[in-house]
């Protein structure tokens, strides 16, 4: 028996002051840095925040939460939020704590879930920013947390309700035809899109992340190389043979300009392909 489930307004409303878990990776290597001064530096540190969905969601919504006068535009580059936060602010105001490790040790098959996704996610930031680059889009930076991020609701989701998430896996299990959008209607009250969509305008943000649900810019190059990103994630999570990557490989040779095949070689030889 499902436990009544909260609200999507009070899901928004407890997600914005919960504390927002970060991997045991990304707080063991943060501590690496902390410890050597010499490789303590913006750069570094963004590398490692930057490869944590929920660590860079915590941070942008401490950015969001402290948004300084002087700033005048969205910043979504990681470095340059923590160059213009500093670094010893950072640590001490967005702490890589608690650990999602700790926080699901009693719910493993969450857990299981949880970093299929946050992997999933790691792959599509890198194809997008990839792709972006060969486009010379001057905002790739965008595009990599836009792409990083799409599934964020998801991943808080598993994180601070797993019981009811695993409940929708078992449902989707049971009956092959039963769409997810259903499914986490009849679980949660209201589908992962529609809170990923207010999760992103309440909390504002990349604002390509918000162009990803306007049907009128769906064939915008970024919001194509977000999406085209994320499906190939997605479709190559457990190998390369799944029958929908075909028509990957032709949309995103629509987008880069490439042949099929050339696409097929490209991405399989980027350093996140490894699957499973």
């Amino acid at each position: 028996m499902v436990q009544q489930q909260k609200t999507l307004d009070e899901w928004l409303a407890f997600l914005g002051t919960a504390d927002i878990p970060a991997l045991r990776h990304t707080a063991r290597e943060l501590g690496r840095l902390h410890a050597d001064e010499t490789r303590f530096t913006a750069r570094a540190v963004a590398d490692v925040v930057a490869d944590d969905p929920l660590m860079t969601l915590k941070l942008l919504r401490h950015l969001q939460r402290h948004k300084l006068s002087r700033q005048e535009y969205e910043l979504v580059d990681v470095r340059q939020v923590l160059l213009m936060m500093g670094l010893d602010a950072f640590l001490r105001d967005v702490p890589a704590t608690p650990l999602v490790e700790d926080m699901l040790h009693d719910h493993l098959d969450a857990l299981v879930q949880l970093l299929q996704t946050v992997r999933r996610a790691q792959r599509a930031a890198y194809y997008g920013y990839d792709w972006a680059l060969r486009l010379h889009d001057l905002h790739a930076e965008e595009v990599y947390v836009s792409a990083l991020l799409t599934h964020a609701s998801e991943m808080l989701m598993w994180c601070f309700n797993p019981g009811p998430m695993l409940e929708i896996r078992r449902r989707q299990r049971a009956d092959s035809t039963l769409r997810s959008a259903d499914a986490q209607r009849q679980v949660l009250g209201f589908t992962g899109m529609e809170f990923q969509r207010r999760l992103t305008l309440d909390w504002r943000l990349p604002e390509l992340l918000q162009n990803l649900a306007d049907p009128a810019l769906a064939r915008s190059s970024r919001v194509r190389n977000v999406m085209l990103a994320v499906n190939l994630a997605r479709h190559s999570a457990q190998g390369w043979d799944d029958a929908a990557l075909p028509d990957d490989y032709r949309a995103i040779g629509e987008l880069l300009r490439m042949e099929p095949e050339a696409v097929e070689r490209l991405v399989r030889r980027l350093p996140v392909a490894e699957t499973g």
